[in-house]
């Protein structure tokens, strides 16, 4: 069988070169062009190595080292846990990536037969024509899924970091849920400039009175006290204007509530300074969590107690 070693090593350049390309991108590591390319041209001539006479390039010590030489190429040493971290995470991405080859080929293979209920498989100098096509035009299309997967996992790490537990209460009404804490909510009342956290009225209709979520849905009827069935927070309604994004002037229905608790990190705040606007429309698509928290509700707030 003839071996085409020049096609197998500037593959495995160019697929080092992704490979720790992708790893400075996920570890957010300014690197130049230059360090990317001498590290993966390093790492490709670990091919020629597997040609030689001797079996001790296969033992996993030597590829461990080999690996860190290649890391320390490419990033440089500044201490001993970033190299470890750069280390690992080149580990994850060849894994995660190579991983994701190895099992679309196997899924789509189609030169497999069975011979005397032996699986026999058929090859060429070149390697496997469908292995060859998918690592030239499927492995940067990994690469490109992988960033992006991580890139989500990092926002909802840091979505899941903001989210906090809070609870409302309203004359004899006490519902708990979940809220995120956005930085980007400057929600105010105009008339007492107290901050205005956004409650999903859908996730509590079942505990809100029916007239307030009617008047809610029709604010032109807001403030007005049916006789039929009177609204026993009339003294407690707001009417909060906000402008949405590609819109003119809304208004959104906000209640007075008696207090708002809050937990952060094992922590109680309390605060009482506060307008909860409601939400006829879902805050959040996967039900992370069910309010939109202003941040001044952390400020303005006294701590009560060190454990929820």
């Amino acid at each position: 069988m003839t071996i085409y070693l020049d096609v197998i090593w500037f593959l495995n350049l160019c697929i080092d070169f992704l490979l720790l390309w992708l790893t400075a991108l996920i570890l957010k590591r300014n690197t130049s062009k230059k360090r990317l390319f001498l590290g993966a041209l390093m790492g490709s001539l670990y091919v020629f190595f597997l040609f030689a006479e001797t079996g001790i390039v296969y033992h996993p010590i030597v590829k461990l080292l080999y690996s860190a030489i290649i890391i320390m190429i490419t990033f440089g040493y500044k201490r001993f846990a970033s190299f470890v971290q750069g280390l690992f995470m080149f580990y994850f991405t060849t894994f995660i990536t190579g991983g994701g080859l190895l099992g679309i080929h196997y899924f789509l293979q189609t030169d497999a037969q069975i011979i005397n209920g032996v699986m026999q498989t058929k090859s060429s100098g070149l390697g496997d024509p469908v292995s060859w096509l998918f690592v030239v035009l499927l492995f940067p299309v990994l690469i490109v899924f992988t960033k992006k997967r991580v890139n989500q996992l990092e926002v909802r790490k840091l979505h899941y970091e903001q989210i906090m537990t809070f609870e409302v209460k309203i004359d004899s009404l006490t519902f708990k849920g979940t809220g995120l804490m956005d930085s980007g909510n400057q929600l105010h009342d105009p008339l007492s400039k107290h901050p205005v956290m956004i409650l999903d009225t859908k996730e509590f209709q079942n505990q809100l009175p029916k007239v307030v979520l009617d008047q809610a849905e029709n604010l032109e009827h807001i403030g007005q006290n049916d006789e039929e069935e009177p609204n026993p927070w009339i003294d407690r309604l707001r009417l909060i204007p906000f402008r949405a994004v590609g819109s003119n002037n809304q208004f959104l229905t906000g209640i007075k509530p008696d207090h708002v608790h809050i937990w952060q990190n094992n922590v109680k705040y309390e605060t009482r300074n506060v307008i909860v606007g409601l939400s006829l429309s879902n805050i959040s698509g996967e039900g992370d969590y069910n309010a939109i928290l202003h941040p001044k509700m952390i400020v303005n707030a006294k701590v009560t107690s060190s454990a929820s």
